[in-house]
């Protein structure tokens, strides 16, 4: 009987239940370099002779390399093995099932000869595996020699069964067969499609800045506001940098519409002198492809970018796809555009919010001239040094459209990192993730208990990080959630140090070293918000109140232990109070191990002391073992085992970040 042509035949050894695998392989599983995930697959076959599995990788260039599976759990036949890759590009994998004559013979052997049933057949049977394992794969002289000497200790009746038996279960015979099996049978699955990109995609401290606020300033004598340039946002630089961050990210430096501008907290009517929405883009000094006249030239921005690069840092921009009524496409491409019964174009909503001042786009009546748009201006920026582009509401945008431009972009800059700020239902938000977003905002500003950190956690950690990495903001420009307007500094001390350790990815909002946690009534958001208004933060003169020297720290954290640039490596613990969140990181490095314990109170309101409960094996211990725990924030030492007491409060530390150090 053959199989429909619909369905792939499953092959003389079944291999099925392989992951990770994305959509059914129409969409690549991701990795970074050097960065460790598991392949899984279950692997069985009829009767009771061995089977056995191995993973194939296959680099950019072609290039082949087979690894060993490993049999997890015997009675669900699943098999697993720990792969990573060691440089950027396309990779595949795939699993080949296939009968382990050796593996048969070692178990029938091991039987047989112990209980003394066909004791000469099946030493001489397994000695004909070995002279066939030699004569069917390709060996060196020395490991040939491995196998012969066996197959020859496999027929010296001179010795007793029990020798010649072990001869053929030997560890260098087990190791030889391992590495080079002589396979029948062989079932291949189809190859996974796997991209592998540069670290960044995976780990990097993000800082958001409104260029215009750095330098503003009020001046007396004009009555007015003046902005601040990049040749003033780039005087922050050594400070942002000196935090330890990898990324400095800039809203919309474009001009911004005067039809409709927004003024001071969201209001309709605006001033003279009000700035307005930076989202609001387009007037007539230009679109998407100008520089707002206040913030400088183009010159000022490639050296705004040059700065940055000097101290260690990639230029992240915003791209947002709004056009004030005032944009240049407005009239250049009404068609661009939503016209509604009256005549009127439709500005943006999003109820109950609405933005009177954007126009979005309609993918609809024109896709080929607007995605031809849309790439030239994201090379443009790609020519000025651009590396990272932060996507504003990706999920009121075509998913095709992304999937197409991401993949175009990469075609000749493969290095551009793509972030969605995409805060909507989950489907939409994985599936940007699928289509090519390297990063994605999460739903962490709103998980605050144990139960809903953990829950998400470990949906991020698990399957959906072989496509989508998490981004952990605390607050943003349009974010300040209950929580952040009542906890205070212990509460944004402990949201950065879950935001900067639970995942690789992690950013602050500028103001969160001054706790700007004042909300405008009625909404989560901060009153007199920056997206309206210029800030002038005084950063001089606020040193004292800062929470930059514990950011510095976390940073400093960070860069130093491996085991936070992964995602994939989570493990949570437990602890006797509901208000006590433990987790652990570990990551080989080299000869030893990295691993990282945190231990935070949720609770900034009040001391907590309770005894948290360690999952010892996962710190790679044994479960009566002892370790130092360093706190790598205060520097203090304990001795702590399985079972450890802790104390966190705002008056103390609200959080323990520990160096696990083995005696």
């Amino acid at each position: 009987m053959s199989a429909s042509p619909t369905h792939r035949r499953i092959g003389r050894i079944p291999v099925v239940d392989v992951a990770p695998v994305v959509d059914g392989g129409n969409r690549p599983a991701k990795s970074v370099v050097g960065e460790e995930f598991e392949v899984t697959a279950t692997v069985f076959r009829e009767g009771h002779d061995a089977v056995n599995a191995t993973v194939v990788l296959v680099d950019p260039a072609g290039r082949e390399r087979r690894l060993p599976m490993t049999r997890v759990n015997a009675g669900l036949d699943a098999w697993a093995v720990t792969v990573s890759a060691d440089s950027a590009g396309l990779w595949s994998y795939g699993i080949e099932g296939w009968s382990d004559p050796y593996g048969t013979w070692n178990h029938d052997a091991v039987i047989k000869v112990g209980a003394g049933v066909d004791v000469e057949l099946m030493l001489e049977e397994g000695a004909r595996v070995l002279e066939r394992a030699v004569a069917e794969v390709v060996r060196t002289k020395e490991q040939v020699a491995v196998l012969d000497d066996a197959a020859a200790a496999l027929r010296d009746t001179a010795t007793s069964p029990e020798v010649r038996l072990n001869a053929g279960l030997s560890s260098s015979v087990v190791r030889e067969l391992r590495e080079r099996p002589l396979r029948e049978h062989v079932s291949a699955t189809p190859r996974t499609p796997w991209l592998v990109e540069r670290e960044r995609a995976l780990y990097g401290a993000w800082y958001e800045f409104f260029p215009r606020s750095e330098g503003a300033h009020f001046d007396e004598a004009a009555g007015g506001w003046v902005s601040g340039t990049f040749r003033t946002a780039a005087e922050r630089l050594d400070a942002v940098a000196g935090m330890g961050f990898d990324v400095i990210y800039l809203t919309p430096i474009h001009p911004i519409g005067r039809i409709n501008r927004k003024g001071a907290n969201n209001s309709l009517r605006a001033n003279e002198s009000d700035p307005g929405s930076p989202y609001a883009i387009g007037s007539a000094d230009g679109g998407h492809d100008a520089i707002h006249p206040d913030l400088g030239t183009f010159d000022d921005f490639d050296a705004f970018v040059e700065r940055a690069r000097g101290l260690g840092m990639e230029v992240a921009l915003d791209i947002a796809l709004n056009c004030a009524p005032d944009h240049p496409w407005v009239a250049e491409h009404p068609e661009w555009f939503t016209t509604r019964a009256d005549g009127s174009i439709a500005y943006a909503e999003n109820p109950p919010k609405k933005y009177q001042d954007i126009y979005p786009l309609n993918f609809d009546n024109d896709p080929e001239g607007i995605y031809a748009e849309v790439r030239r201006i994201i090379q443009l920026w790609i020519d000025h040094g651009v590396t990272i582009f932060r996507v504003d509401n990706p999920h009121t945008k075509p998913v095709e459209f992304w999937e197409w431009l991401i993949a175009d972009v990469a075609q000749d800059h493969p290095e551009i990192i793509w972030l969605a700020e995409a805060f909507t239902r989950p489907p939409m938000m994985h599936n940007l993730a699928k289509v090519g977003f390297q990063q994605s905002y999460t739903y962490y500003a709103w998980r605050h208990s144990k139960a809903e950190i953990e829950e998400y956690l470990r949906e991020l950690s698990g399957p959906a990080a072989a496509y989508m990495r998490p981004s952990f903001w605390p607050t943003t420009h349009d974010i300040l959630t209950p929580f952040m307007q009542r906890s205070g500094p212990p509460g944004w001390v402990m949201r950065a140090a879950l935001a900067a350790t639970l995942v690789p990815t992690y950013g602050i909002y500028a103001g969160y070293e001054l706790v700007e946690n004042v909300a405008r009534p009625g909404a989560e958001e901060q009153i007199d918000n920056e997206k309206y208004q210029y800030k002038n933060r005084r950063w001089a003169e606020r040193g004292e109140q800062s929470l930059a020297p514990f950011l510095t720290r976390l940073n400093e954290i960070r860069r130093a232990h491996p085991a936070l640039h992964w995602l994939r490596n989570l493990r949570f613990h437990s602890a006797d109070d509901p208000e006590v969140l433990v987790f652990s990181k570990a990551r080989r490095v080299y000869d030893r191990d990295d691993v990282i314990l945190v231990v935070a109170n949720l609770d900034p309101s009040q001391t907590r002391e309770t005894t948290i409960r360690l999952d010892m094996p996962e710190l790679g211990l044994g479960w009566t073992d002892t370790f130092v725990a360093h706190d790598l924030i205060t520097g203090q030492h304990w001795n702590w085992g399985q079972n450890a007491f802790v104390r966190l409060g705002p008056e103390t530390e609200a959080v323990h970040i520990i160096h696990v150090r083995p005696y």
